[in-house]
């Protein structure tokens, strides 16, 4: 009997990791079964700056589906889908981005008028 291929078959996603060291994790327990994954950033959080902080995807081939998902949930993990609200938008991102700007730049102006 042969074994069967788990390369076959578009890339689909069947995990969610927090941050690349959860990813890693994940991948670690399907390359236990032989079940190759690919790590992917998850979309809006694809900014290199980012490094290994940021959610991630895994992604396996169509023909692994099923069976990673069965693999995942025997590990018996909290959740494999990000919790509602957890994940910021890239607007939260960038509104966070723009108060931080303009906090520091009424701080700049305090301190050049004491100066002055």
């Amino acid at each position: 009997m042969t074994e069967p291929s788990f390369t076959e078959g578009d890339l689909v996603k069947v995990a969610f990791a927090h941050d690349e060291v959860e990813g890693e994790f994940l991948q670690g327990l399907l390359r236990e079964e032989g079940i190759p994954s690919l790590l992917r950033r998850s979309r809006g959080f694809d900014v290199p700056d980012f490094l290994a902080a940021g959610p991630r995807d895994v992604l396996v081939p169509a023909s692994a589906a099923q069976i990673a998902h069965d693999v995942l949930l025997d590990a018996e993990l909290e959740s494999l889908q990000p919790e509602s609200g957890t994940v910021d938008t890239p607007r939260r991102v960038l509104a966070g981005l723009l108060i931080a700007v303009a906090l520091v730049a009424l701080v700049v102006c305090v301190v050049v008028d004491l100066i002055a």
